[in-house]
């Protein structure tokens, strides 16, 4: 197939038009490009020459005078029969873009709002000989593996959204698909619908809106998932349930369609609080929701390793809890796994104790893989990092993605910008998504992410981590050297092991469940253990060491 295509009477701006007919040409397409100024006949006896199946225009001088210009050309091509049976193509800018649309014969019109991967979607259908406007055939997979594999290299977008009502709500949804700027929604329930969804008289004196939205029927969701089935079609998935997990996971499935599972291992319990079940129910039912998932060949995420390190734990214990997590969702059957990554987190690492903290969990989940088990990266910037100046947000949203970006993700969770000083609507999520995609592109176009990784200190630091980590990880079998199962998946070991504070935090000194000893502090912008009474610097070694002789553990 030919394209033809030309910047049309005095403009003389053509990169946006060489862009896509490098792209189409990437494609299979013979293109044709006559260059900046074209006048009006000479673009029409080319059409009329070359019989192209596809003809692309662009300007992006003034509006007033592309209207003229194309009226006129529009004249001029059906006074030859040259309108009927071939596709009209136009780009431009916003301004010049409306007045495309006025003209009526082109079938699809780029003024700047398209992405990358949406001229690309546009290309394909072009290369397939369908109506370009024929969005219906070229409908993204609403699997999340077959589109993260669609995708590639380019990750995945995605952000949550949950606003004080649900019909706030439904109309953001409506307004990011139609944008197309995302790949998936994660819908944020506030915490009486997590915590009490089926209980409806437990939810009297609960806060209306508490964090998420409102959702108190299936048909809430239904709606949601109605608000998103347009523009792109983003995926829909939900925060798990912190009581009945198991009728409220059977719900997301019905309702929106779950993209994939995500559960903590040991949290949404008595340790954090967002819910009252003790730590010896919600683990196996951790365990027994991942279970459930994975028999009906839903993905899973057990987002573990960043509520400890929220709490201030060491980089170990995150490293550690990362592979746990991993772990039991591999013996639990899943076999696609979500490894979510969070920089930032806790506040104070450098960009180089962070990359080496991340490519260490990376480095042990992924040693679980086989033929049974595989991991997908999935790497966001730490919502505290945010601060409350929203310019300065934007700073490190595109910061935190540059350098998630070195550790080549299959998805990006964006952060809006304004998060640390207000929740986010569709309008900043939408300037978010862009903000993030234009950093994507620019670092795939051609950015030496292999360098940040290789740098000495980093991979010093991935180095130490793996061997703390692994102290950790002895210690806890330690613990259950007389268990006939696995230490590291045995619900009364893991339970243990928080309980005597092998796993433990600073910020979780006064709920209680832990020893509450832990000290940890920024040491060469990397998050260690030190020693409760000197605040000297400790190996995790023997900070478990100390623990377990306590104990009377050998």
């Amino acid at each position: 197939m030919k394209i033809l295509a030309a910047a049309l009477g005095d403009c003389i701006h053509v990169i946006g038009a060489r862009n896509f007919l490098h792209l189409a040409e990437n494609a299979g397409f013979e293109t044709q490009f006559l260059g900046p100024a074209v006048a009006i006949e000479e673009l029409v006896r080319a059409v009329q020459d070359v019989d192209p199946e596809i003809v692309g225009v662009s300007y992006r001088l003034s509006g007033d005078a592309c209207e003229g210009l194309l009226d006129d050309l529009k004249a001029r091509l059906a006074k030859r029969g040259l309108l009927d049976d071939r596709v009209y193509l136009f780009g431009g800018t916003p301004e010049t873009g409306r007045a495309a649309r006025d003209a009526g014969f082109f079938s699809d019109i780029f003024d700047g709002h398209r992405s990358r991967d949406d001229v690309i979607r546009a290309i394909r259908r072009l290369a397939r000989g369908a109506p370009i406007e024929a969005a219906e055939v070229d409908v993204p997979p609403d699997r999340l593996i077959p589109r993260i594999e669609r995708s590639a290299p380019m990750p995945l977008l995605r952000h949550h959204i949950g606003l004080s009502s649900v019909d706030e709500t439904v109309a953001a949804v409506r307004e990011l698909a139609e944008a197309e700027v995302l790949d998936v929604l994660s819908i944020a329930p506030d915490q009486t619908a997590q915590q009490a969804f089926f209980r409806p008289d437990d939810q009297a004196g609960m806060t209306e809106g508490s964090g998420g939205v409102p959702v108190r029927t299936p048909d809430d969701l239904r709606r949601i998932r109605d608000a998103a089935n347009r523009g792109n079609r983003p995926l829909c998935r939900c925060y798990s349930g912190t009581a009945d997990v198991f009728r409220w996971a059977s719900m997301l499935l019905e309702t929106i369609g779950n993209a994939w599972c995500a559960v903590p291992l040991s949290w949404y319990s008595e340790l954090d609080r967002r819910g009252v079940r003790p730590l010896s129910q919600s683990i196996p039912e951790a365990q027994e929701l991942m279970r459930w998932h994975a028999k009906r060949g839903v993905p899973v995420e057990v987002n573990e390793p960043h509520q400890w390190s929220l709490r201030r734990a060491s980089d170990a214990v995150g490293v550690a809890t990362a592979y746990l997590g991993a772990l039991n969702a591999k013996r639990a059957g899943v076999r696609d796994y979500i490894a979510q990554y969070m920089l930032n987190t806790p506040g104070g690492l450098s960009s180089e104790m962070d990359l080496g903290k991340i490519q260490a969990m990376i480095s042990m989940i992924e040693s679980l893989h086989d033929e049974s088990f595989m991991s997908y990266r999935e790497v966001r910037p730490g919502l505290s990092s945010f601060p409350s100046d929203v310019d300065t947000g934007r700073a490190r949203l595109v910061f935190s993605t540059l350098i998630g970006m070195a550790l080549s993700p299959h998805i990006v969770h964006v952060v809006a910008y304004c998060e640390g000083h207000h929740v986010a609507g569709a309008k900043e999520i939408i300037e978010s998504a862009r903000m993030t995609r234009w950093t994507l592109q620019e670092f795939l176009a051609g950015t030496p992410g292999a360098m940040l990784l290789e740098a000495p200190n980093v991979r010093q630091r991935a180095r130490e981590l793996v061997d703390e980590a692994q102290a950790i990880l002895d210690a806890i079998r330690a613990l259950g050297r007389d268990e006939e199962e696995d230490p590291l998946t045995s619900p009364r070991v893991l339970e243990q092991a928080i309980r005597w504070g092998i796993l433990d935090a600073p910020d979780l000194e006064a709920v209680g469940v832990t020893p509450g000893k832990a000290r940890t502090a920024i040491v060469g912008g990397a998050c260690v253990s030190i020693d409760p009474h000197s605040g000297v610097r400790i190996s995790e070694r023997e900070r478990v060491a100390r623990i377990l002789e306590e104990a009377g553990v050998a």
